[in-house]
């Protein structure tokens, strides 16, 4: 079974700084400082904008939401060390809507029937 930390590092963060690099594309700002306010390589948002990657999971109202806020807020001068907590709030939101729990069934082939382990872990 796959831890569900894994699973936020490979599918969640991407995913969200995906969404974020577009939100802050759609506001005007360059890739150049797009990369810069994330702390990521240029080439990173140029594949998260063509959707070449981070694109691992549905992104549901709530987490949409939640992007455009922080994306407006970076864009407004946050620097990549204050994008890390909001980031973070992000991926909460994706553990608390369930939907780490339904990529984690979808993603491991083992019986996770009755499995709260994406839950328990998080809601400390």
């Amino acid at each position: 079974m796959k831890p569900p930390c894994e699973l936020i590092v490979w599918y969640v963060i991407p995913t969200i700084r995906a969404e974020l690099a577009k939100e802050m594309i759609k506001l005007g700002l360059s890739q150049k400082v797009v990369s810069e306010k994330l702390g990521i390589t240029q080439s990173a948002v140029s594949q998260y904008v063509k959707d070449k990657r981070g694109r691992g999971i549905p992104v549901n109202k709530q987490v949409r939401k939640a992007i455009k806020s922080l994306a407006k807020e970076i864009a407004e001068g946050s620097t990549s060390r204050d994008v890390i907590p909001g980031i973070c709030a992000v991926c909460a939101i994706v553990k608390q809507t369930g939907s780490l729990c339904d990529l984690h069934r979808q993603e491991d082939n083992t019986n996770l029937e009755g499995c709260d382990l994406c839950m328990s872990n998080y809601n400390s």
